[in-house]
Formats: structure tokens, C-alpha cells, sequence
């Protein structure tokens, strides 16, 4: 095991930030610190590298407590959402920045920083002014500058939030790979479901300073833990339902889910949970529909207004009458 945090509590004056949190992050692993705006997953990362004291509990490394030790002695590298790049250096200097600290030589630094500069997509970036790249060139250098020296831990606190959707999802699948490629252990923290499943190998999410659930990202993902958990990973609809050798119904209909657990259950409905399909069982009529990059959203009336979604060639006008049937791949099972 490399990272080990035992009841760890953080205070403000008002506020009790991270309460009684308990993680493990083993060698090579990514854990996503997943939760909403305001539930002290920054501070978490925060203590860990030592920015922030702890009121209470423990932060170790194999074991070694690191409550004395500074953070610049603790071996990790951190990146922050705005990459804190030095501008008056070049994309090289940036990089090397923490192997000259340490006094690596001229060549193995510039073998080091051409290396990181090919995973992440910057090759031949080495005389570039900070100045001349733009927000995600910025990002993969600061990147590229924290994983130089091969830190023990990377950190790194909402790395891709200042970036526009498209450039965060190609950065996110980059990332990941540059990561696995480097077998790095690192902790992310991020409010955005896509980019933490992207990363992680697993997904710690946290409400109100705690963490109320951890696993695999497919298993939060089918099995949140609560209610304000599913909606956060977005059901916006429960239903009761009943599940009989991995077959589950509910006021909507019967629909296959293997993994779901035998006896009665609640289904949190996401958007897409609803599908227009010519053959399905249900009937609807269109309420409201919007069009979004990849599908057309919908509302429609069932027995109650429900969301449900359609392809952009062949969805509906408000009005029309329409047939649905469930889809598993929008259902998350509450057991």
C-alpha cells in the first residue's frame, strides 16, 4: 500500500471540511476524488500534500507518518486547474524545472522532457513560449512538468475544469494513458463524472466532507450508494421495482439487469434511461425536446412527465406520440 489516510478531519472557523475520511491509494493506482463543489475534496487533497494541517488523523506513505514532513520533501507533484506555469521560461525549462532542482544533468533532462513532451502530444514543443500555447498546450506542460522528476503521488486538483468539453474529453483520454504508460499513483479530484471514470481505476465520491461511497467506476456508476448519491451521478426519476433472477420491474415495464441483486430495489432513471423505440411497450406523448451534441433530449408524458432520449436523425416533434422502452444502461440500482 502507498498512500494511507486514517481518520483525517480538517476544520475552518464555520465549517468542518473533511471529516473522519478514511482512503488507500495502492502503488500505480489512480483514485478519483469525486463529489459537488463544497464538499472538501480539495481540502482532502490539500492535507495530503500537506498544504493544510489535519485537526485530527493520520497521512502516511508505506507506512512512514508525514505529519513532519514539509511538502517539498514529500515527493509529490501537484497540479492545480490553472497549471501555474512559469512564464518566463519555455516549455523545456518549465518541465525541467524540478530535475534541475534536483540536479539531474543537461542530457537526462532533455531526454526526460522530450519523453513526457511525446506522451502528451507536445512533441517538438521543447522552444515554444508559454505565451504562444494555448489553455490545453498549457495544461499538458504543466503535466508534463509534474511527472519530470516521477513523483511518488501526483496530485492533482481539477486539472481540466478551466478547459472547453470537447478539449477536456481529449485531454482526460490522454491523461489516462499517460498515466497507465507511466504507472504513476495519483489522486484526482473533480466534480465531473466523464473525466473521473476517464482517469480512475477508482472513484471515492464525497458529500459534506465525507466519503459516502468508493469502488470501481462501473460499480458506483450501476450501485449508488443513496439517493443524493444517484442524483449526483445523475437519476433524476426512482421507481420501486422488484428483481427475479436478474430481471427487474417496475411500473414501467420489465428489463434486464444481471448484476442487480434478487428482491425489491429502487431504480434511479438517468435521461437516457427512457428510449424511443418503435417497438417498445410504452406509449408517450412529446412535451418538450432539445437538442444536444450526440441526441435529441425529450420530456414526455407518461403517467407523469419522464425524461427519455432520441437519435438526432429520428426524434420526434413536440406533440407527437411516441413508443419507449427502457434501457438498462440508463438504470442505477439502490438495493
Amino acid at each position: 500500500m502507498a498512500l494511507s489516510v486514517r481518520g483525517l478531519t480538517v476544520r475552518y472557523p464555520a465549517i468542518i471540511a473533511v471529516s473522519d475520511v478514511d482512503i488507500e491509494i495502492s502503488d500505480g493506482e489512480v483514485l478519483a476524488l469525486l463529489g459537488p463543489s463544497g464538499c472538501g475534496k480539495s481540502t482532502l487533497l490539500r492535507a495530503v500534500a500537506g498544504l493544510e494541517r489535519p485537526d485530527a488523523g493520520t497521512v502516511c506513505w508505506d507506512g512512514a507518518d508525514l505529519a513532519a514532513i514539509p511538502v517539498h520533501r514529500r515527493g509529490f507533484g501537484l497540479v492545480f486547474q490553472d497549471g501555474q506555469l512559469f512564464p518566463h521560461r519555455d516549455v523545456a525549462g518549465n518541465v525541467a524545472f524540478g530535475l534541475r532542482m534536483r540536479g539531474v544533468d543537461k542530457s537526462t533532462r532533455d531526454a526526460r522532457v522530450g519523453e513526457l513532451l511525446a506522451l502528451l502530444g507536445l512533441d517538438g514543443y521543447q522552444h515554444r513560449r508559454i505565451t504562444e500555447l494555448s489553455g490545453g498546450e498549457q495544461q499538458r506542460v504543466a503535466l508534463a512538468r509534474a511527472l519530470a522528476p516521477r513523483p511518488r503521488l501526483l496530485l492533482l486538483d481539477e486539472p481540466l475544469s478551466a478547459l472547453d468539453r470537447a478539449l477536456r474529453e481529449q485531454l482526460a483520454m490522454d491523461l489516462a494513458h499517460a498515466l497507465r504508460v507511466s504507472g504513476t499513483t495519483a489522486l484526482v479530484v473533480t466534480h465531473d463524472h466523464d473525466e473521473a471514470f476517464t482517469l480512475a481505476d477508482r472513484v471515492a465520491l464525497m458529500r459534506a466532507g465525507r466519503i459516502t461511497q468508493s469502488g470501481r467506476p462501473e460499480e458506483v456508476w450501476r450501485a449508488p450508494a443513496d439517493e443524493p448519491t444517484a442524483r449526483f451521478l445523475g437519476c433524476t426519476s426512482f421507481l420501486p421495482a422488484t428483481v427475479a433472477a436478474g430481471v427487474a420491474t417496475c411500473a414501467l415495464g420489465a428489463v434486464e439487469l444481471p448484476r442487480a441483486p434478487d428482491g425489491p430495489v429502487r431504480l434511479g432513471l438517468r435521461p437516457t434511461a427512457l428510449r424511443v423505440d418503435g417497438s417498445g411497450p410504452l406509449d408517450g406523448e412529446v412535451l418538450a425536446r432539445v437538442h444536444r451534441r450526440d441526441h435529441v433530449r425529450l420530456v414526455v408524458r407518461l403517467d407523469t412527465a419522464m425524461d427519455a432520449v432520441a437519435g438526432i436523425a429520428d426524434a420526434p416533434e413536440v406533440g407527437a406520440r411516441v413508443r419507449l422502452r427502457l434501457d438498462p444502461d440508463g438504470l442505477a440500482v439502490l438495493s
